[in-house]
């Protein structure tokens, strides 16, 4: 369902303690009205042959709101049409915020990123690698930097065949009850590979959360809501669904292999998956004491794209959270050139969902470094990322672009983002390239 654009003000702007974005016409900031409609009906493609349940898109440029469309329903079980103000799982978009948490800290001269993490957290100074099958000390010490990259050596436990993912499975870290229990079984597991050798994807973000929590003094919830959310005014963005808000909580998906189908997943079906077991974040964001920073958070698309714009500068409506010059550096490539030439970046999820080339990780954020080479329009410079439940961010500080899109389904969306990037891209009829 297409949302007016004289009316996406009001549906952006439910708070009244901050100067909402502005809507514009999208001709006065160089982008068609006509072709953005694409964005709308490539949503309805989507939603109609039941691939995804519901979804929101806004696109902003130059810090203007020029399109903002749902299309879809709450879920399979609930044929109300989605709303503005619905909650999604974000999941690793909470990887963004943690990482601009850290800078702000960085920013305070609390550490440098060339900094062991072992400083600040000891439990982590004496760690053992996996190499040739054997399980043994670690020549070298991660550091800060490695941690906000995903070169630090830590995993996720995906892979079931991969003996230090094994380790992750069985130690169920997401039982852990806070952060100094969640690290404490973090540093009885073995390295994947020595600090700085790789880029993998990992819980990496959650150490950072708790490197905050120890630097700031504050919970690490509390630290986020003083420094971000509230500044910000994103006032719909948490780790756990206050009791009140409950009823505009989304249901999560998945998509049935059998028929391309989006299927609502019940709490009793989230508690079976693997490492959703007695969990206390991720599954079902109540009555939360562990506060994931790598993939623990509820948001709205109002208070994500507030976020994302923020992120352009470090500055929205007057409030500053981080220098122009730190936003500048997190967004440049922080992998080594032995990694992003030798090949062992190649896990590396981008826009289309694929281990395609043209791309870095910087300090919390992809980087697209080739738009040719990933295959995918865009700009270089573009940082980004999204969550399993499909949700997706990128800024263009190029054509000054922000787009954010929400909708919940796991890991069957990996279509959707290349089709939202070529939807945004035609539509613009003045480029700054």
């Amino acid at each position: 369902m297409k949302i007016i654009l004289t009316s996406l003000l009001a549906l952006l702007a439910f708070g009244v303690s901050a100067k909402e974005l502005p809507t514009v016409k999208p001709e006065s900031e160089g982008m068609s009205s006509d072709r953005l409609e694409r964005v709308s009906a490539m949503n309805d493609r989507y939603t109609k042959s039941g691939k995804i349940a519901g979804t929101l898109t806004a696109v902003l440029r130059n810090g203007k709101v020029v399109h903002v469309s749902s299309s879809g329903k709450k879920s399979t079980l609930d044929d109300r049409p989605i709303e503005i103000d619905d909650l999604f799982r974000i999941y690793s978009m909470s990887k963004p915020i943690t990482a601009v948490a850290a800078m702000q800290l960085y920013e305070q001269g609390k550490f440098q990123l060339t900094d062991p993490v072992s400083k600040f957290i000891p439990e982590l100074k004496d760690l053992k690698v996996m190499k040739n099958g054997k399980v043994v000390p670690a020549q070298k010490q991660m550091t800060m930097q490695q941690l906000l990259n995903h070169t630090a050596g830590l995993s996720y436990g995906f892979d079931p065949n991969d003996p230090v993912d094994q380790a992750y499975q069985k130690a169920d870290l997401w039982s852990a009850k806070d952060l100094d229990e969640f690290i404490i079984k973090v540093a009885a597991l073995p390295l994947k590979f020595e600090p700085g050798e790789q880029w993998h994807y990992s819980i990496a973000v959650d150490v950072t959360g708790l490197v905050v929590q120890r630097l700031s003094g504050q919970p690490f919830d509390e630290y986020l809501k003083e420094h971000i959310f509230e500044p910000l005014d994103m006032k719909d963005t948490f780790f756990e669904v206050p009791e009140d808000e409950l009823d505009r909580f989304l249901p999560n998906h998945f998509l049935n292999p059998q028929n391309g189908q989006a299927v609502a997943m019940t709490p009793e079906t989230m508690e079976g998956l693997p490492g959703f077991t007695n969990c206390r974040a991720l599954c079902d964001f109540k009555d939360v004491t562990l506060y994931a920073g790598g993939a623990g958070l509820v948001s709205t698309l109002r208070d994500y794209v507030r976020f994302a714009e923020a992120m352009r500068d470090g500055e929205l409506d007057g409030v500053r959270i981080l220098s122009s010059k730190t936003v500048n550096y997190m967004r440049l490539n922080h992998l080594p050139s032995a990694i992003a030439s030798g090949g062992e970046s190649g896990e590396q999820p981008n826009l289309v969902g694929a281990p395609l080339g043209g791309f870095g990780f910087g300090l919390g954020f992809g980087i697209v470094t080739d738009t040719a080479a990933n295959g995918s329009i865009g700009s270089a410079g573009a940082y980004y990322w999204g969550g399993a439940a499909g949700t997706v961010f990128w800024i263009d500080p190029v054509e000054n672009i922000v787009v954010v899109s929400m909708m919940q389904l796991m890991l069957g969306w990996p279509s959707y983002r290349p089709d939202l990037r070529v939807a945004t891209y035609q539509a613009l009829l003045d480029t700054y390239e």
